[in-house]
């Protein structure tokens, strides 16, 4: 299966596809953004080494199996999120996840994680759209598909709400979706 390239190349980044060598500087990043990701991540919840642990020992998985292509961003050097591509919403489609550290919010980097992560997936075969899905509440979040040129298709309740929702989380999902030019 056609896989997008282990490392993209932006302007102010780089994502380069998850290793277990980033474990301890995502471990950084989830504790020093610790208040930021609270109301929206499960990042924030538990062990901060465990939760990197996973992350990118899933990762790094997923690609293996095709199942996704998750990358590190790094800005002057550091981790400072990640991001990806998933293939979970059906045939013929793509969803595009992010998260950022606190520090570095505000500087239009997600965005351009994402329009790189756009043009990745629209290049490999049989991809004909793309989704961003995120909480109601998080405003932050709906700015990216909004800044992008993705239309907004859906508000939905989300399936396994409130059990499982986090503490800024309004239980709506809002999912936006970009088709291939």
């Amino acid at each position: 299966m056609q896989r997008p390239a282990a490392i993209l190349l932006c302007d102010r980044l780089e994502l380069r596809r998850w290793q277990k060598e980033d474990i301890n500087a995502v471990t950084q990043a989830i504790r020093d953004s610790h208040d930021h990701l609270l109301p929206w991540s499960p990042l924030a919840v538990g062990d901060s080494h465990e939760v990197a642990t996973k992350l990118v020992t899933t990762a790094v998985s997923e690609w293996e199996r095709d199942e996704a292509y998750k990358y590190a961003i790094i800005a002057e050097g550091l981790v400072v999120g990640g991001c990806g591509l998933m293939r979970r919403v059906g045939p013929g489609g793509l969803e595009i996840g992010y998260w950022l550290h606190g520090d570095w919010t505000g500087r239009g980097l997600v965005a351009e994680a994402v329009a790189a992560l756009i043009m990745a997936g629209f290049a490999l075969d049989g991809v004909k759209w793309l989704e961003i899905r995120h909480d109601a509440a998080n405003l932050a979040s709906a700015a990216v598909p909004r800044r992008l040129g993705f239309e907004r298709v859906k508000l939905q309740t989300a399936p396994d709400a409130p059990s499982s929702r986090m503490p800024g989380e309004s239980g709506v999902v809002v999912t936006w979706r970009k088709t291939c030019p």
